[in-house]
């Protein structure tokens, strides 16, 4: 599978729906805005499935909170990317990182559910928060943003810029 020449594979821009009533569908979350990265090792790509736990690396993984039950596990970073538009054009808005640990042949996972959802809301929040990254998951980030879409990397603010730098 090419994921990086498939078509579906795109920051998407929020919708300009503004028209909220209160019927059904109230309080239901608009994720259209929301892109979801997998940083492995020094490769970072979008991989949609990732939205519903349901990535390339997530698929056929059971998994567990206590870090002991997997240890064999590769780390492996799930970036919420929420993208927004401004006056000078399409941005990226909110930047959140998630770790997980994944040992394929045990087909087991180490991960906090309740981080990657509050993580997921934070991106949504137009919130940056990827200090936890090592410095070759921020190149690989960085490099995936400037390259994919270098028009909302321009218009992206100082602070996600420093914090990839």
């Amino acid at each position: 599978m090419d994921i990086f020449n498939n078509k579906n594979n795109q920051f998407t821009i929020m919708s300009s729906k503004t028209d909220v009533h209160g019927g059904f569908g109230q309080g239901v979350l608009d994720l259209s805005s929301v892109t979801p990265v997998i940083i492995d090792g020094d490769e970072a790509y979008i991989d949609m499935g990732a939205l519903h736990a349901k990535s390339v690396v997530e698929k056929g993984i059971k998994w567990t909170t206590d870090k002991e039950e997997v240890p064999n596990g590769k780390p492996y970073w799930l970036v919420w990317v929420t993208v927004d538009q401004k006056e000078e054009g399409p941005y990226y808005a909110g930047v959140t990182a998630c770790y997980m640990e994944i040992d394929r042949e045990a087909r087991r996972g180490y991960k906090i559910l309740a981080d990657h959802v509050n993580r997921m809301d934070y991106a949504m929040k137009r919130r940056i928060m990827v200090s936890e990254l090592d410095e070759t998951s921020k190149k690989a980030l960085k490099k995936l943003l400037m390259e994919h879409k270098p028009q909302f990397w321009d218009n992206s603010s100082d602070e996600l810029k420093q914090s990839l730098a």
